[in-house]
């Protein structure tokens, strides 16, 4: 997915100090400019152009199952509501009062009473619909129409079991990205699944590009990870697709690891004939732009996803999933050895990105190049470098003008 590129006679009519960096007829070699992952301006612009206007898990579908339960999620100054109606309908609202703007709801999950959804401010009572049903002292609110003053509604999606919502309504819905890889994912039974385990999260002083960055290449896997790479060796496969979406995948081989664990997952791990038999000794991760990876292996799921909470820092959370019903004991170890394993190669990626954090910030460092091997991540940053032209400049805008100059750049 090729970034448009300005002509050189577009680049002459800019303003002299940027028109160099249009001199190139294409960007999709290199990498976006460290500037980029640390700049407030920059950063505001990613909020409305790449996170509210894009879909955005929430939970899936087995944590709101009965009605008034709920799911939240809170994103770069918005607070987003997932609740399940008496109707069995999910819906989504903004996570604000209509009387004085608290969180009506309160946690990551939870559930509500029979009787609605009660602000714990002021006590005004909302139904599972989002209608304002009841109001304290409501004679003292002359004229109050109660019909105009429901929780404001936002975009819901349920695909593949996973609950979605977007605060601007554009673009095309999730099944339609994830197109050219929902015959495939269908055959994981991803909407059939529980959680495994606790839902996690941590804050990193680390640029949720880099994150990302680091997600989708396995370039680093030989040097970085060398517990993945005496799982797997050198078979790895990556695409890129439409629709701002890719797969990467890579199967266990069959020369037992040195490591204990290693070694176990690999003799453990029982037959999931749910799979086709390529995926049944196959880890794949598929990835929905800009914050979402779904990690898809033969005995469980997890995702994902990275919340920007300021120019340089971020937020991960994610949660596991699997199938219900198989207790199969070579099945729990195999998931306990899994989890396990990965946590080990969370532990070297947090590494490595916090290095590579302080090294964009460097004086020395305005950009660098990509491999071939680094197709995803290529397309990651050619989606960046198309929504936010900006990002093609290998120096930062004067001070003030960022929103401005993004705009006259997405016009050459």
């Amino acid at each position: 997915m090729n970034v448009p590129t300005a002509t050189l006679e577009n680049a002459a009519a800019l303003p002299a100090e940027i028109s160099t960096a249009y001199a190139a007829d294409d960007f999709s070699h290199m990498t976006l400019p460290g500037w980029t992952y640390h700049n407030g301006e920059f950063f505001e612009l990613e909020k409305e152009y790449l996170f509210l206007s894009n879909w955005m898990l929430v939970c899936h579908v087995s944590e709101v199952q009965k009605p008034g339960d709920f799911a939240t999620l809170r994103l770069m100054g918005e607070r987003a509501l997932v609740i399940r109606g008496e109707d069995g309908n999910l819906r989504a609202f903004y996570n604000v009062c209509r009387h004085r703007a608290s969180a009506v709801v309160q946690g990551r999950t939870g559930s509500c009473s029979a009787t609605g959804i009660r602000c714990p401010y002021h006590g005004w009572v909302y139904g599972l619909d989002g209608s304002l049903k009841a109001v304290p002292a409501e004679a003292t609110f002359p004229g109050l129409n109660k019909a105009e003053y429901g929780l404001k509604p936002i975009d819901i999606e349920v695909c593949l079991g996973f609950v979605f919502i977007r605060f601007r309504s554009v673009g095309p819905s999730v099944a339609e990205r994830l197109a050219p890889y929902m015959p495939e994912l269908a055959k994981y039974r991803l909407d059939e699944m529980v959680p495994y385990g606790e839902p996690w999260a941590a804050d990193y002083d680390v640029d949720w590009k880099n994150i990302i960055d680091n997600y989708l290449e396995g370039y680093h896997v030989p040097v970085g990870h060398p517990g993945l790479y005496r799982l797997f060796g050198t078979r790895y496969e990556a695409e890129a697709q439409e629709g701002y979406v890719s797969r990467a995948m890579h199967w266990l081989r069959d020369k037992p690891s040195s490591n204990w664990s290693e070694r176990h997952y690999q003799k453990l791990l029982p037959e999931a004939n749910h799979l086709p038999e390529d995926r049944r000794r196959a880890w794949s991760y598929y990835t929905l732009l800009p914050n979402l990876g779904l990690d898809l292996y033969p005995d469980m799921i997890d995702f994902f996803q990275l919340i920007p909470t300021g120019p340089g820092r971020c937020r991960i959370r994610g949660r596991c999933y699997r199938l219900p019903g198989d207790d199969r004991p070579e099945m729990k170890a195999a998931q306990f050895l899994n989890y396990r394993i990965n946590t080990q190669v969370q532990n070297e990626d947090d590494e490595l990105v916090r290095s590579v954090q302080v090294g964009l910030a460097s004086e020395s460092y305005s950009g660098g190049i990509l491999s071939e091997k680094e197709v995803c991540l290529r397309q990651f940053h050619d989606m960046v470098r198309e929504l936010l032209p900006v990002a093609r400049l290998p120096e930062p805008p004067e001070a003030g003008s960022m929103w401005t100059m993004n705009e006259t750049l997405s016009k050459v």
